[in-house]
C-alpha cells in the first residue's frame, strides 16, 4: 500500500497551490462580507483546465479520477479559501458523472466540454421542501408531452442557481400512487435553467455567503426527451453515481478546512503570550490540537481510499459515507477548537476562523446527515435492521 502521491499528484497540488496564493483570506473575508461571488477566482481554476479533471479527454478533460478531483479541492479548501471557494466549482466536478456513465454519445459530446470549458455552469435540483433526505419520495413531476416533458414542482438548498445556466434535476415521471416503486419512479434531466420558468429565490444562510444556495419554484418547464439522462424510471441509479463522488469531494474539502483552522490555531498558540509564556506551552491548550491532527488525518485517509475505491470502479459507498461523516466531525472539532485557541479574538472576523466555524456547519449536515451515515453504517455494514 503506498501513501505517496505520484508525480502527476503533486503537480496537481502545487499547481493549485499558486493559484490559490493570488486569493489570500483577506480575498475571502471580503467575499464573506460583500456576498459577491469570487468569479476571479472561478476564472483562475477554469483557465487552468481543472474543471475537466475528472471528464474524459475525447471530450476535452483530463481523463483523470476522483482522487485527483479530491486532491484539488482539499488543496483549494486548505488554503484558506474553505468552502467559499471549493463550492464556486464543487458541482462542475463531480455532477457531470451521471451523464458520462449513463449519457449517450451525442449528449456527452454536446454537454460535456462547455461544462469543461466553463462556458456552462450547473446546479443540483434534488432536495425538496417536504422530501428532505428521503430522496425516493421526491413529488416534483416531469409529464410526457410527444418529444417533451412538462415539469412542475419545487428544489431546495440548490447552490449556485443565481448564476448557472444550466440544471441536473430529478423528477419523478410515476406518481407516487401509481404502483411503480418509488425508486422506479425517479428520472433524471440535464437541461437549460429556464428563468421564465424557474424563480430562483436565494435563501440568506449563515456561512459561505458568496455562494448562493436557493428555493427553486418549477412552473411548466419544457424539457425536451433529448436532455433525458438514461431511460424513464432509471434516475435513482443514475444520482448514485453523482453523490459518492459528491460525498467524497465534501470529505476533502471538510478535511482542507479543518487543517486551515489547526494551522491558524498552532500559530496563534506559538505567537500568544500569557502569563510569561506562549499558550501553547499548556497542555490543555496542545493536546486538543494534538488530537484535532490526528482526526483529520484519519478522515483523510478514508477519504483517499473511498476515491480510489470510486476510480477502480468498485463499490465505495459505505467507504464515501464514513469519510463524510468523519471528516466533518473532525473538521468541526478543529474549527471550534481553533476559534476557542484564539480565546476572544476568535470571535472577531480579522482572524478568519469564526468565518471556517461557521463554513464547517455544511458538511456536518449535507449532502445526508450524520445520523443518517450512522444508519448507514448500521444497516450496510453491521448488517443491523433498517431504522428509518
Amino acid at each position: 500500500m503506498d501513501f505517496d502521491f505520484n508525480d502527476e499528484q503533486l503537480a496537481i497540488r502545487a499547481a493549485i497551490q499558486k493559484i490559490c496564493e493570488g486569493f489570500p483570506a483577506e480575498y475571502w473575508l471580503e467575499r464573506d462580507t460583500d456576498g459577491r461571488f469570487p468569479e476571479d477566482f472561478v476564472a483562475a481554476i477554469t483557465g487552468g483546465g481543472w474543471l475537466g479533471i475528472a471528464m474524459p479527454e475525447e471530450y476535452g478533460g483530463a481523463g483523470l479520477g476522483i482522487t485527483e478531483a479530491s486532491i484539488l479541492t482539499h488543496t483549494i479548501a486548505r488554503s484558506g479559501a474553505g468552502f467559499s471557494g471549493a463550492s464556486a466549482i464543487h458541482l462542475n466536478l463531480f455532477g457531470p458523472q451521471p451523464i458520462v456513465v449513463f449519457g449517450t454519445e451525442e449528449q456527452k459530446s454536446r454537454l460535456l466540454p462547455p461544462l469543461i470549458k466553463g462556458e456552462d455552469r450547473a446546479c443540483f435540483g434534488v432536495t425538496e421542501p417536504d422530501a428532505g433526505l428521503n430522496t425516493t419520495k421526491l413529488q416534483t413531476m416531469a409529464v410526457r408531452n410527444g418529444d417533451h416533458y412538462v415539469i412542475n414542482g419545487r428544489k431546495m438548498w440548490t447552490t449556485t442557481a443565481q448564476t448557472a445556466n444550466k440544471i441536473l434535476l430529478i423528477v419523478r415521471t410515476s406518481s407516487l400512487d401509481s404502483g411503480v416503486p418509488p425508486a422506479k419512479g425517479l428520472t433524471l434531466f440535464y437541461t437549460d435553467l429556464d428563468r421564465e420558468r424557474i424563480e430562483v429565490r436565494e435563501i440568506d444562510k449563515m456561512g459561505r455567503k458568496a455562494i448562493d444556495t436557493n428555493a427553486l419554484f418549477i412552473d411548466d418547464l419544457i424539457v425536451p426527451v433529448e436532455d433525458r439522462i438514461g431511460e424513464e424510471g432509471e434516475g435513482w441509479k443514475c444520482l448514485l453515481h453523482g453523490l459518492n463522488p459528491e460525498r467524497i469531494l465534501i470529505s476533502a474539502e471538510a478535511v482542507g478546512l479543518g487543517q486551515a483552522a489547526l494551522e491558524r490555531a498552532s500559530n496563534y498558540a506559538r505567537e500568544r503570550v500569557v502569563f510569561d509564556r506562549s499558550i501553547g506551552k499548556n497542555q490543555a491548550i496542545q493536546h486538543p490540537l494534538a488530537v484535532n491532527w490526528m482526526e483529520l488525518e484519519a478522515a483523510y485517509n478514508m477519504m483517499l481510499k473511498a476515491a480510489t475505491l470510486y476510480d477502480q470502479g468498485k463499490p465505495c459507498g459505505r467507504e464515501a459515507n464514513a469519510a463524510k461523516y468523519l471528516a466533518a466531525e473532525a473538521g468541526l472539532s478543529a474549527c471550534q477548537r481553533a476559534v476557542l485557541t484564539h480565546g476572544g479574538m476568535g470571535y472577531a472576523k480579522e482572524f478568519h476562523v469564526e468565518r471556517y466555524l461557521r463554513e464547517m456547519m455544511i458538511p456536518a449536515i449535507a449532502p445526508i446527515s450524520q445520523e443518517l451515515v450512522k444508519s448507514f453504517i448500521a444497516e450496510k455494514v453491521l448488517e443491523q435492521e433498517k431504522s428509518y
